[in-house]
């Protein structure tokens, strides 16, 4: 388990997926975001690390960050397949909730869904940290810079062009940072970097 400090109460972690197998098209390593925004901890595509040792270390610090900023906790699931850890947190503290692809509810604020219905997902905006956070949709290119996702990862009947109009929005929204499930961050230059994935 890597876990790296993106800014203040901005947190992302990555571990290795259970399914990943080689030859997958997609990398072993996946990422998930701890954020704190006034009224909740958010925990984006949470992973728990599937080594006990690791998990054990990882439940300890996460409850000890939501005892002491006694916050509720709101799961954000990108795409369902994304669901990986959502219902054992959500399930772990009181009150605890999880929003996103295929889920009613509201985003507390600070936090705001971006549907990208071509692909049944919805992108996580945090605008207090100009950062995006994509599940699927967006994926690293390998060189620091971000790309769409092959059109073959799309639900059946949606297409490629669909799919680069409907996160077009994007580009608006003054992003610095894309915080990838998939590939390494993006912390700089980040509404560049989406520039280059949607013009590509």
């Amino acid at each position: 388990m890597n876990v790296a400090r993106i800014d203040d109460g901005l947190w992302r972690w990555s571990s290795d997926h259970p399914d990943w197998r080689p030859g997958a098209s997609w990398d072993a390593e996946v990422a998930s975001v701890y954020l704190e925004v006034p009224e909740a901890v958010v925990l984006v595509d949470p992973l728990v690390p599937t080594d006990p040792a690791q998990a054990e270390r990882f439940l300890v610090h996460l409850d000890a960050d939501i005892e002491r900023l006694g916050l509720s906790v709101v799961v954000v699931v990108t795409v369902d397949w994304h669901r990986r850890s959502a219902d054992a947190l959500a399930a772990r503290y009181p009150g605890g909730r999880i929003i996103g692809a295929g889920r009613e509810g509201d985003p507390p604020d600070g936090v705001v869904l971006v549907p990208v219905p071509a692909a049944r997902e919805v992108v996580v905006w945090i605008p207090g940290h100009r950062a995006v956070v994509p599940g699927d949709v967006l994926l690293g290119d390998g060189a620091g810079g971000v790309r769409r996702c092959p059109p073959d990862w799309l639900p059946e009947g949606s297409s490629d062009a669909e799919l680069g109009r409907q996160l077009a929005p994007l580009l608006d929204l003054g992003a610095e940072r894309v915080l990838l499930s998939h590939g390494a961050p993006v912390l700089e230059g980040g509404g560049a970097a989406l520039r280059a994935a949607l013009d590509g």
